[in-house]
């Protein structure tokens, strides 16, 4: 397979083919982020991706999911993404989903009937990252779109027929906005009303802008006690028709997996019983992207 830098790819697809079909994020400008490493945006030529898959159908016939890979594959011309799933499933007709993720500015350049387009020709499963529902944060670490701009390009792939899974950043608004910025994105994924909601907790990674905002002072991470607290709070703004509410990433002190809406109560007892000591936390030393 030719994959050019370092991959990512959700946790929930630990055991996918990974198909490179971009490389890099075609926004590349989120403070907090350095998945890329400032890799360029690109899409791969045809000829490339079609020697993968057949690769891909030679080598990894035990596996049922497949996830478009790097940042952003939505954004791919519609004719040339939906040829692109088409020989997919002629080349690899075991598979069960793809899976992709999936931007907000990408999912505005496609119509209704495109979308549709995509999840009829095999596209089944986006993830998006919303990373607050606060527009002031939003602004601050470079994220293009304001909170009701994402929500309704979320609401739109879900309407297409499409999973969606949302992730979401704990700590992303600092101390002083914390609270704020849980409440906003916990009423964001209401109105989004994902199958999944993610999330992870703000890991500052050397060389990313913010990371070079914390060292001049300007940015402070949350305590641990902070963060289950914008967490709880969070949680308690979030209501889903039928959807999971997770805090399992590695980034994580305390994992949680909570079947929403009846799980809500059990799961925020256990937030208070970490507040309160009585659950032991993750160490820091295995806290990682």
């Amino acid at each position: 397979m030719d994959y050019q830098g370092r991959i990512i790819r959700p946790p929930s697809e630990a055991e996918s083919i990974l198909l490179q079909v971009t490389t890099g994020c075609s926004h590349g400008k989120c403070t907090f982020c350095g998945a890329y490493d400032g890799k360029r945006f690109s899409i791969k030529s045809p000829e490339t991706i079609s020697r993968d898959i057949r690769y891909a159908a030679a080598h990894f016939q035990d596996q049922r999911r497949l996830f478009l890979c790097d940042g952003d594959a939505l954004i791919i011309p519609q004719k040339r993404l939906v040829a692109l799933l088409d020989e997919i499933r002629a080349h690899l007709p075991w598979l069960t989903r793809i899976g992709s993720y999936a931007n907000a500015k990408a999912a505005r350049m496609k119509s209704d009937e495109e979308l549709r387009e995509l999840r009829e020709h095999g596209l089944a499963m986006a993830y998006m990252g919303l990373e607050s529902g606060r527009d002031e944060t939003l602004r601050k670490v470079r994220k293009h779109g304001d909170a009701a701009f994402i929500v309704a390009q979320g609401r739109r792939l879900r309407e297409a027929g499409m999973k969606l899974s949302v992730t979401v950043l704990l700590g992303l608004a600092g101390p002083d906005g914390s609270l704020a910025h849980a409440r906003a994105t916990g009423e964001a994924l209401s109105a989004m009303d994902p199958d999944q909601a993610a999330a992870l907790t703000l890991m500052l990674i050397p060389g990313t802008p913010l990371h070079a905002e914390a060292e001049a002072g300007r940015f402070r991470e949350l305590t641990a006690r902070e963060a289950l607290l914008e967490l709880r709070e969070m949680l308690a703004a979030t209501d889903l028709s039928r959807g999971l509410f997770l805090s399992d990433h590695a980034s994580n002190r305390l994992p949680l997996r909570v079947r929403l809406p009846k799980g809500k109560n059990e799961a925020l007892a256990r937030i208070d019983a970490a507040l309160a000591g009585d659950v032991t936390l993750k160490p820091e030393w295995l806290r990682r992207l």
